[in-house]
């Protein structure tokens, strides 16, 4: 029994592109390569067929490119964003087609010159109580840290002290400090110069109290937040800085601060929210703030609920621009915990009606 085996000068002979032909095949003996195949290349009795490669679930690039790729289905969540939909869309409707409500009554006060002048007061409390509280509470974290059992007692007595009592009674009792102090006096210590003297009713007015009130509550507050802030940064980020001799001013402003506002912000924000609300309790001082303007006028004209629809749209107004100043102040100080930031809404909005992609990082 013969067999012809394929010389070089015929595999040279061979065409390198294009099919074999019917005599050079069968002159390879079967389970062999031909001479001119790369090394490592299958022989054709290795190779499966194409019912083979079916069986074993091996595709082809033509198959591939056939393929139609189709996005998973979430039928719950399809019908859950419908009930919402539909549930949001009847308390909508309800808001618009009720004649109780009034739009009229709330369009004619809404820029009333009286409302405001109640929401500039709202927001002048707002900004000086929060300044207060704020400053102060910062003092109250640093002392609170600090290593002398002394002055972290006195820190921990005051948030202790201001968080226990009702911000209602804290602002009655400033208002009425003059029952319990009739004159303040303040001058030099053993002599005979004053400074100040005046009495305490005079000098407490509701605006003063308000601020005074409302300041140091929130100051007992953001004591105890910016020092939960400053704990979680890492303590051996401030030993390695000591070691390269990094100066104590520099490690608090430049490595503590920048990661501890990542975790201050979010609740900080909550709590000025929270004051932008809190105000309208100083109705109780009769001070003219936004909820008590909206108290006179619907104490006189005997329209409770659109007036206080008013009051509560520009607390809402209020509390988005503040919503919006905190995504991009915190999008500020993410910048060394994320490698890329998060693309703005206003970025997304330009990339989906222009159609270009989002860039992230990129500025707004």
């Amino acid at each position: 029994m013969t067999s012809s085996v394929v010389t070089h000068d015929s595999a040279r002979r061979a065409p390198a592109s294009g099919a074999a032909s019917g005599a050079d095949v069968m002159s390879c003996p079967p389970g062999t390569a031909p001479l001119d195949a790369p090394e490592g290349a299958p022989s054709d009795g290795d190779r499966p067929g194409r019912g083979a490669r079916a069986s074993l679930g091996v595709v082809s690039d033509e198959e591939l490119a056939r393929l139609r790729v189709v996005p998973a289905r979430h039928p719950g969540r399809i019908v859950l964003a419908v009930l919402v939909g539909l549930l949001a869309a009847a308390v909508l409707w309800s808001f618009v087609t009720n004649p109780r409500w009034e739009w009229g009554v709330v369009a004619q006060w809404f820029f009333a010159e009286s409302i405001i002048r109640g929401l500039l007061e709202t927001l002048k409390l707002t900004v000086l109580a929060g300044a207060l509280g704020f400053g102060l509470g910062l003092v109250l974290a640093l002392m609170r840290l600090s290593k002398s059992s002394l002055i972290s007692s006195v820190s921990w007595t005051f948030s202790w002290i201001f968080r226990s009592t009702p911000l209602l009674v804290q602002l009655l009792l400033w208002y009425n400090l003059g029952y319990l102090y009739e004159r303040i006096t303040l001058g030099v210590p053993l002599t005979d110069v004053t400074l100040v003297d005046t009495r305490t009713s005079d000098l407490m007015t509701p605006m003063l109290a308000a601020i005074l009130g409302l300041g140091l509550h929130q100051a007992a507050y953001a004591a105890e937040l910016i020092r939960g802030g400053i704990l979680s940064v890492d303590q051996g980020q401030l030993e390695a800085a000591s070691a390269l001799g990094i100066p104590a001013r520099d490690r608090s402003l430049r490595i503590v601060l920048p990661q501890a506002m990542r975790a201050i912000l979010p609740t900080a924000f909550n709590e000025i929210i929270g004051l932008v609300k809190g105000t309208s309790i100083v109705y109780v001082l009769a001070h003219a703030e936004l909820f008590f303007t909206v108290q006179l006028i619907y104490g006189r004209t005997q329209q409770v609920l659109p007036m206080l629809l008013v009051a509560t749209v520009w607390y809402v107004v209020i509390t988005s621009a503040l919503s919006i100043g905190q995504y991009y102040i915190e999008r500020h100080y993410s910048k060394g915990a994320v490698r890329t930031l998060p693309p703005t809404p206003l970025q997304r909005l330009r990339a989906r009606f222009g159609r270009r992609p989002v860039t992230a990082g990129a500025p707004a």
